[in-house]
């Protein structure tokens, strides 16, 4: 099963679209995750449309509209693995202790918010991972999405992926 993870799109105030790149891939993908900071409904729409199956979450730059649309959190089981989706899990130091407290039934928690990258497994086995955002750097060196694999129920072939820079 082929994942396609992203978050902080923020779209239309940090780029009029999601980069081709990302787009070509969604129908592809078996699963997209998106972990909040839509902004536009239209994005949403967008991805239900192209997507085969969707999890996604509202986060904190989300309005109403986006709110009543998405949930808080999202749960989904994909290949034997229980994974979970939120927007924010609080301050890189003590993350892994703090997620694996609260979601104790998780084997993979995809989140966003900060636009960093990240990539760790918390005592117990939960793996946590940031996607960043393909439209919205901040001080980051790209824009970046993730895609993984889930495969005889292990997630595998856990990718960053850096977008080229717009001009």
């Amino acid at each position: 099963m082929e994942l396609l993870l992203m978050s902080d799109t923020h779209l239309p105030k940090r780029a009029k679209a999601l980069p081709p790149e990302l787009l070509d891939l969604v129908p592809r993908a078996d699963v997209v995750i998106h972990a909040g900071d839509w902004v536009d409904a239209a994005t949403l729409d967008l991805l239900e449309a192209r997507s085969r199956r969707l999890l996604a979450v509202y986060g904190n730059n989300d309005g109403p509209e986006l709110r009543c649309r998405l949930p808080e959190v999202a749960y989904a089981e994909f290949g034997g693995l229980r994974f979970g989706v939120v927007h924010e899990t609080g301050a890189a130091q003590g993350r892994e202790r703090r997620c694996a407290e609260r979601f104790p039934d998780l084997d993979v928690l995809v989140f966003g918010h900060s636009h960093i990258p990240w990539d760790s497994t918390a005592d117990g086995g939960l793996r946590l991972l940031n996607p960043g955002s393909p439209t919205d750097r901040r001080r980051q060196p790209h824009c970046t999405y993730m895609t993984a694999r889930v495969d005889g129920g292990r997630l595998t072939g856990v990718r960053l992926h850096a977008l080229p820079r717009r001009a």
